[in-house]
């Protein structure tokens, strides 16, 4: 990679002059078309990237206040969705996934989105009786207001690329992308392609841990890799990804969420999972990196897998496009197949355009990470 013509300090003093120039990364596409990469390169300081995408790699993590005689949680429920005791006397964690037999069990996805609602959810638990916590059970009520603290973490928040999910059985495959039908009928595509964070910024070379990304409307802030962190996947001549590859997790303020960019889902034969709304900025920093931010959807690809088969390694069915795949079908061996977003372009557009005008105000901060992601990788198969 080449040095960097614009240093941090240099942006951040544009930023606090008013005078950053920032483009979504579409408009940064075509302005590079029209105008040529360098006259683009010079005209632009940042890039803003966008992911929408469903996941269940989260957890909710809240804080809860004491209770009088004090009470050690042991075992807890809140709104029916049961939760992990843990770190002390009033901390508890709920998984986001869950509800795999029945779409209409609740989970961590649907408690935070009944939360950001302003719902009031029962909360049951019981105690480990200890002479300072000699209490054993506690009912009562708990809103968005009376929950002292708490954060959505996103284990698998940003990552490079994604897939494309077809099925080789006969009938519906369901999947954690949707339902698909085969043999090799329909597609599900899990990333946006060009203007998703991890295509504009190859191995995620921003990001580490301290950075800032904008969350659901909410400042977040990189914890480091992700779960499935894969520093060295595949990649195009261009340092594209053509596989999931790296990843990060994210955390986030629970009471500066905004439900707007939050959806929460079921899939049927996988169970609960929650649709997210991720910004990223992408300081253009030299010529190199200006160039990888603006490939276009043609000079994208990802790898087609088939998800029929239960097993840790899935059949893969070579690249296809993200031209192809927006124009909904790409073919398969010789045969068409039509093929779906699993994913928000229109929500990823709109956290987006709040990152760029963030930016602009000086509503949001701007900073190279103090260090890179890890690379070790986290896919290490648990094979006997």
């Amino acid at each position: 990679m080449e040095p960097p013509i614009r240093s941090e300090a240099q942006l951040q003093q544009r930023q606090q002059r008013g005078d950053l120039r920032v483009r979504r990364a579409s408009a940064y596409r075509r302005l590079v078309r029209q105008e040529g990469l360098e006259a683009a390169f010079a005209s632009t300081d940042v890039v803003v990237a966008a992911d929408a995408v469903f996941t269940d790699q989260a957890s909710l993590h809240l804080s809860l206040g004491p209770s009088d005689p004090p009470i050690r949680l042991h075992s807890v429920q809140l709104g029916g969705v049961s939760g992990l005791a843990s770190g002390g006397s009033g901390e508890l964690v709920l998984p986001i996934g869950g509800g795999l037999a029945d779409p209409d069990r609740l989970s961590g996805a649907t408690v935070l989105d009944q939360l950001l609602a302003g719902q009031t959810l029962p909360l049951d638990a019981s105690g480990e009786a200890t002479p300072l916590h000699p209490r054993r059970e506690l009912h009562t009520d708990l809103n968005l207001e009376r929950i002292g603290a708490g954060r959505l973490l996103l284990h698998r928040a940003i990552v490079e690329n994604g897939v494309v999910a077809v099925s080789s059985a006969p009938g519906v495959c369901h999947s954690p992308f949707g339902p698909l039908l085969g043999p090799f009928t329909t597609g599900l595509y899990s990333c946006g392609g060009a203007g998703s964070i991890g295509l504009t910024m190859p191995a995620l070379s921003l990001l580490g841990p301290g950075s800032p990304v904008l969350v659901a409307g909410c400042i977040g802030w990189v914890m480091g890799s992700g779960s499935g962190h894969q520093p060295s996947p595949r990649r195009q001549a261009s340092g594209h990804a053509t596989t999931p590859g790296a990843a990060v997790a994210v955390a986030v303020d629970l009471h500066g969420l905004d439900r707007r960019w939050l959806r929460a889902a079921h899939f049927e034969g996988h169970g609960a999972a929650l649709l997210v709304a991720i910004a990223a900025p992408v300081p253009l920093l030299h010529l190199e990196g200006a160039r990888q931010a603006a490939a276009g959807a043609s000079e994208l690809e990802a790898t087609v897998l088939d998800l029929a088969l239960p097993r840790r390694v899935k059949p893969a069915f070579g690249r296809v496009s993200y031209a192809e795949l927006t124009q909904g079908s790409f073919r398969l061996r010789d045969r068409p197949v039509r093929c779906a977003p699993a994913h928000s372009p229109r929500l990823a557009e709109e956290i987006a355009q709040q990152l760029l005008e963030a930016l602009q105000a000086g509503r949001f901060p701007l900073r190279l990470p103090s260090r890179a992601l890890g690379s070790r990788s986290a896919q290490l198969p648990l094979d006997p």
